[in-house]
Order: C-alpha cells, then structure tokens, then sequence
C-alpha cells in the first residue's frame, strides 16, 4: 500500500476515535461512565485527536527527510511498514469502538450488577468516614438535617441507610424511623421463600464506570410486592429496621407505599456529593 493512502487511513482512524470522545461528551452519554472530574479529560482528548487525526490528513501526501543517507536511490527504505497490513490494523482500531458504541446499554446487567456488590452484605463493607466526620448525633439532629415530607417521612439517600448497618451509633438512630429514598428497583435473590422482598440500589462511583459498586438494601412488604421494571426507579417510604440475618446486620425498608419516579440528573453517587 502506498504511503498516502496508509497515511490517510490511520488519520481517519484517529479522526473516529476523536468523533466517539466528542460524541459521547456533548451527548451526556459520558456521565454514565465517568465521575465529573475526569469528563473534560475526556472532551480534552477528543480534541486533541481531532487536532492530530486532520495535521496527518493534511499532510499526508507531504515527503520529509528522514534524517539520515538512504545510499542508493534505486533500493529506498520504508520507515512507515510493518508486519501488520495496514487494513488489519485499521480493521482492529475501529471495529470493536463502533460495536462497542452501537450495543452497550450504558447501565449494567443483573449478572454484573451482582459482581459488583449488589448482594453482598452491607456488614462487610467498611464505612470510616461515616465515624470520622460526623459528630455525635441524636435522633433530633437527624429530623432537622433531613427533609420530612407530608406524610411524616424523613428524607435519606440510600448510601446513608446502606452504611448505617456499619455505624452502631447511626444504626441505633435510624432504627424504627418512618424514612423515605429512591432508587433503582431489581429482584431479591437473598432470604426472601414468600416472595415478598425487592431490593433497591444506586451506583458508587469513584472515578469510572469500571470501579463502580452497587449500594442496596432491602425493600419488605409483606405480601406479594408491587410490579415495576427492573431497574426502574422508584421512591419508596416505610419503617426503617436493622435485623440480623444469616449472622449480619441488614438494613431493612418495611414499605408503606412505593411510587414509579424520575431518574435524577446524575443517576451516579460521585465523591465529590
């Protein structure tokens, strides 16, 4: 293959990959992966691939000196080949970037959901910060920190019920309040023979979608619950409870009443929250 037309080739190559960077920015797509620390490094990259995908497109019919005597001009050498055609190296930089982008969901499956924590018990999960940075609370600092809605719910994200099954103190608090959270609704695989359970969950994001984990509890309602899609989102209110099954803590939501809600602008907890 004539030097141009590989030229041509692997800029257009780096030219697709900075359109997916780009694309998956500007569309919001990025936020299902990345926490917002490391999104404009992202849009940064795509830049600057876009910068040096079109300085080799337009320069790819130019010839430079290489920069030492090539002897014979009859027997030149080729400071471009390789063992690979360049086709085949092509073929690898763009195929699996484009099915890559055309199947993924952007959300994890229920395998991988359980891989990443989704029944693992709260218990074995370490909470330090929660013990390091909060003072000591009394049920009354709760009720003014926390929103109550109308029917006499207090407000709490889900990561606060999660890791107060590994705060006594919180644990103690939060016990037999009327609460209210929202999050992602999937099945309950873990003691549940009458089929009344659900469990709920939200992600934890560090950095990337790659050292995510999920944050659940249980959801008990006593009788056959009611019917949502999985991972959709739902808000859910009742009696908070901490009982001690198979020898660990689990924070248990006795439902009241469950209603269909909106996904959240991020639908991530990052850090930085």
């Amino acid at each position: 293959m004539k030097p141009r037309t590989r030229r041509i080739l692997f800029s257009l190559a780096v030219l697709a990959w900075s359109a997916t960077l780009l694309y998956f920015y500007s569309s919001g797509r990025i936020n299902k992966y990345l926490a917002p620390d490391f999104r404009l490094i992202c849009f940064g990259g795509g830049l600057g691939l876009a910068v040096l995908g079109l300085f080799n497109l337009l320069t790819a019919g130019q010839t430079a000196d290489c920069g030492h005597d090539h002897g014979d001009e009859e027997d030149p050498h080729d400071h471009e080949g390789g063992d690979m055609h360049p086709l085949t190296a092509v073929a690898l930089m763009l195929i699996p970037l484009g099915l890559s982008v055309a199947w993924t969901k952007d959300e994890y499956s229920a395998a991988a959901l359980a891989r990443k924590g989704l029944y693992d018990a709260p218990s074995a999960v370490t909470s330090p910060f929660l013990s390091s940075s909060m003072p000591a609370l009394t049920r009354e600092d709760l009720e003014k920190s926390h929103r109550k809605t109308a029917e006499g719910f207090l407000q709490f994200s889900l990561m606060e019920l999660f890791f107060s099954s590994g705060d006594r103190e919180l644990q103690t608090l939060i016990d037999g309040l009327k609460v209210e959270t929202e999050g992602r609704w999937i099945e309950e695989k873990n003691n549940n023979p009458d089929g009344t359970r659900k469990r709920l969950y939200r992600l934890f994001i560090t950095c990337c979608a790659a050292d995510s984990r999920a944050i659940p509890i249980v959801l008990e309602f006593g009788k056959a619950p009611p019917q949502f899609g999985e991972n959709d989102w739902v808000k859910v209110a009742g009696t908070m409870r901490f009982p001690m099954e198979d020898g660990v803590i689990q924070p248990v939501l006795h439902v009241e009443n469950v209603i269909a809600a909106e996904p959240p602008y991020e639908e991530s907890f990052m850090r930085n929250k």
